[in-house]
Order: C-alpha cells, then structure tokens, then sequence
C-alpha cells in the first residue's frame, strides 16, 4: 500500500450535503489571502473546520433486536423522564428520553437509533435558543421521527440550537430504516433527543461520551443473546 492510499484511508469522507459550504469557505479563503495573507490564513484554518464538520465516518453498529444505539455524536446531557412532544404522538405521559447534544467540533450526520419502519416524520418551526438548554426541546426548531419496531416504538428528535439554522432529512413516511443507517443532519451545532418506551432503563448517564451508530443508548429486550456488527 503507498503512503498516499494510506494517508486517504485515514481521512474521512465528506457528506455531500457539506460541498457548498467547504467550496464557499475556501473561495473565501482565496480572496483573503489576496487581500491579506494573515486573513488567508485563518479563512484556511475555518475552511478544515468546516470539512471536519461535515465529515461522515464508517460507523460499525451492534445489530440486534431491541438495542437503541446514539443518533448522534455528542455528550449525553440528559437521561431523565419527559413528556414527548405532541407532534410525535407517542405518549401523554413521561417517557425515558436521552439527549445528545453535539458541538460544532462533533460529526452532525445523524443515524437511526434503531431497526424498523417510520411512521411519523413531523416538523416543528421554532426558535434557535441554546440546545443545550432543556427549554428548547420545546421551543426551537425541530424535526422528530417516530419509529416502530418489534420492541415499541422510539421518538428520535432533530432539534436546531444556537449556531444550527437548517435541519436536513434524508427520508420519507412509510421507510425502512437499519440500524445506524444515516437519516439526516444538522448544520453547525444542535442536540438529538431520543424517547424510548415506557419501563426501558437507560445505559448510559449524563457526560459520557457517545457515537452516533456504535454507542448502545438502552436494550428494550435485555438478555436476548450476543449482537452482530454492520459497517455504515
């Protein structure tokens, strides 16, 4: 293998959905080296900032009935009962949610917590309030899905933060998702919420580290045997 395949093997592949972005920022940086090399410079250094962000990696994801795994890259900022929003149509009652707030450090493409069918997709417009503020799960902007499986079903919310301003989705009503497949994103800082059914115990606690595809969130069936791997 030569040094360049290997140094390819090492960089993550951009999602498409970031090519403007990373195409804008680098024509910027051209015309500020023109007017000031220093300016260049740091339009260079945002430039790899924002093709880190749109990065997409291979993700290996435990396929098994009834593992929940993270939607997104991020810190856990909350695992606590919640009444899911309305739209979703879930429950009127508190249920187990996991939120995953992502920085603009963080890889923002997003993937399905779980295998199964979509049956609610439900847009909400809002504000662009801090995401990490537990008040915006109700008042910016956001995009939930409602996915059943044969466990229950589970609520998985795009919600738009301070920086984030445009939510992408990639899927439709009706569509069958796998486990870790890519079903969106969010642009430039943001938080994933997940509502799992009734009587599920989480897996995970406040501030830890979790990686959208691989981190396992909670096991609607515990004790049900040994997962296998699937790359994405």
């Amino acid at each position: 293998m030569s040094i360049a395949h290997s140094i390819r093997a090492q960089i993550p592949p951009i999602h498409p959905e970031g090519y403007p972005f990373i195409g804008g920022f680098a024509l910027a940086s051209l015309i500020l080296f023109w007017i000031w090399t220093p300016l260049g410079w740091l339009g260079t250094v945002l430039t790899v900032w924002c093709a880190l962000f749109f990065r997409d990696p291979v993700r290996v994801t435990p396929v098994r009935e009834g593992l929940v795994v993270s939607p997104a890259d991020g810190r856990v900022s909350m695992v606590a009962p919640v009444v899911p929003p309305a739209e979703l149509g879930l429950s009127d009652k508190p249920l187990l949610r996991v939120s995953i707030f992502m920085s603009v450090f963080n890889c923002h493409v997003n993937r399905a917590p779980v295998a199964g069918r979509i049956d609610r997709i439900a847009y909400r417009p809002g504000k662009f309030i801090n995401a990490e503020l537990d008040k915006a799960s109700e008042d910016n902007e956001r995009n939930g899905l409602v996915i059943s499986t044969p466990s229950g079903r589970i609520g998985v919310v795009q919600i738009a933060g301070l920086v984030a301003r445009r939510i992408v989705s990639f899927v439709r009503e009706g569509q069958l998702l796998g486990a870790g497949e890519r079903f969106g994103l969010i642009r430039f800082g943001s938080r994933l919420d997940v509502y799992l059914p009734e009587g599920t115990r989480a897996l995970v606690s406040v501030g830890q580290t979790a990686v959208a595809g691989e981190t396992v969130l909670a096991d609607l069936l515990p004790n049900t045997g040994e997962a296998t791997f699937r790359s994405h």
